[in-house]
């Protein structure tokens, strides 16, 4: 429908032009792939930290347009809007700007036409149930890692990407890093020889702890902010979204360091395996008969070790028969041997994917409907090993897990973890 009206404004402009008797020539701000028209009208919903950066870069994008943003604080999406008005004024070198709502309930979001396009950065327990509702409204999603709360989640997700045809994007943006996929490239094309260990380094949280009961601050929605996970009383530190803490201490709303920094690296020592479609087969955690490191393993017996002091500094290192490869942010990329770090691909290598800014990476595929660098597979497999080496770590055991039948083996107990229940009323998946 948007389509047929795009090419009826266009007949429309160019017949008036003719019967006027001008020339038929139409500035690129009317009929450009930029024209008000032609541009991904946005959603934004989850206003704390990481969105700051994603509502600059679509602010700053001349193809896409925020139309809306959402938080159940009513300080900070006030903020947000105004942010977004402030930027677009600034851009128009007007005075000022009126063009985005405000909402309480991203709900109110969904419902709209002109909005193409969501990008999510809620906390873990929101990520799906948003994320589902959006593709089953027509839009594409941008959801913040790890994508979700729990296994079930994740088939879900996935499974609704492919039905409704949307283009989502998950957030592991080290994927649109040179170092990292260079990094890939050397250990897909065998130049270390076969990778038999992985360290990589997430660090800790403190322990979940009981907090006091705070009054609830005005303009706050507590009650939606806790959604579909367990009430407990009110309390700064349950919600606030520092990043050494606050609500990503606590079980209830994600995986600890393993959905944190584990959805970064795992993703990538994933990409660099071959195993986007697949995943490890077992997972062992930290002090089972005295392993001193969370461990998971894939069939080949290849292992992956967190914490472990082998990083030598960086955030992952594969070790291999030949040799090894550390890489970091910051594009720091070290190989031994060292020539391998300026080696050439050869025609005969597998090149992966190249993305070199992550969010114009999806608003391409959005254009195009081609895939994307991170996609809601991709993001599932990733988000099952947090999910898989947190359950491990609660229940104090190891787990065996298909990644073909997507079942944990031989452990009917914690194949209850599979999901969690949910709170009525925000049972949406």
């Amino acid at each position: 429908m948007k389509s047929n009206r795009r090419d009826f404004l266009k007949r429309t402009a160019l017949s008036g032009l003719a019967l006027a008797g001008l020339p038929t020539l139409v500035p690129a701000t009317v009929l450009g792939q930029n024209a008000p028209n032609n541009r991904i009208g946005m959603g934004l919903i989850g206003m704390g930290l990481i969105m700051g950066g994603h509502r600059n870069h679509f602010c700053g994008r001349p193809d896409t347009q925020v139309l809306a943003v959402c938080d159940v604080d009513a300080r900070k999406r006030d903020a947000a809007k105004r942010d977004v008005e402030n930027a677009y004024a600034r851009r128009q070198g007007a005075g000022s700007y009126a063009g985005c709502e405000a909402y309480h309930e991203f709900e109110d979001i969904m419902a709209r036409s002109d909005i193409d396009a969501v990008v999510v950065c809620t906390p873990d327990h929101w990520h799906s149930p948003i994320s589902v509702m959006a593709m089953r409204h027509g839009k594409d999603v941008y959801v913040q890692k790890p994508m979700t709360l729990t296994l079930r989640e994740g088939r879900i997700m996935s499974d609704t990407s492919r039905q409704h045809g949307a283009i989502l994007q998950v957030g592991s943006q080290q994927r649109s890093e040179r170092a990292f996929r260079k990094a890939c490239e050397i250990v897909r094309n065998g130049w270390i020889g076969r990778v038999h260990t992985i360290y990589t380094s997430l660090g800790r949280f403190a322990p979940p702890r009981t907090l006091p009961e705070q009054p609830i601050p005005e303009g706050f929605d507590y009650d939606r902010w806790l959604g579909p996970t367990p009430w407990y009383p009110y309390n700064e530190d349950r919600v606030k979204g520092d990043y050494g803490g606050g609500w990503r201490c606590f079980w209830d709303y994600g995986s600890r360091k393993n959905g944190d920094w584990g959805a970064h690296h795992f993703d990538i020592i994933q990409w660099a395996l071959g195993m986007d479609d697949s995943g490890p087969v077992e997972f062992i955690p930290k002090g089972y008969e005295g392993n001193e490191y969370q461990t998971h393993i894939y069939a080949g017996g290849t292992k992956v070790l967190r914490d472990h002091p082998g990083t030598k500094g960086h955030m992952i290192r594969f070790i291999g028969t030949e040799g090894e490869v550390g890489v970091s942010r910051g594009d720091r990329l070290d190989t031994e041997p060292v020539s391998l770090k300026e080696k050439a691909l050869a025609p005969y290598d597998t090149s992966l994917y190249v993305s070199n800014q992550h969010e114009s990476n999806w608003v391409e595929s959005i254009k195009t409907r081609q895939p994307n660098i991170c996609t809601a597979e991709i993001g599932h497999r990733t988000a099952t090993i947090c999910h898989l080496s947190g359950i491990a770590e609660r229940l104090k055991r190891p787990l065996s897990w298909d990644p073909v039948k997507e079942e944990i083996l031989g452990d009917p107990y914690a194949s209850r973890w599979f999901d969690r229940p949910r709170r009525a009323p925000y049972t949406y998946i």
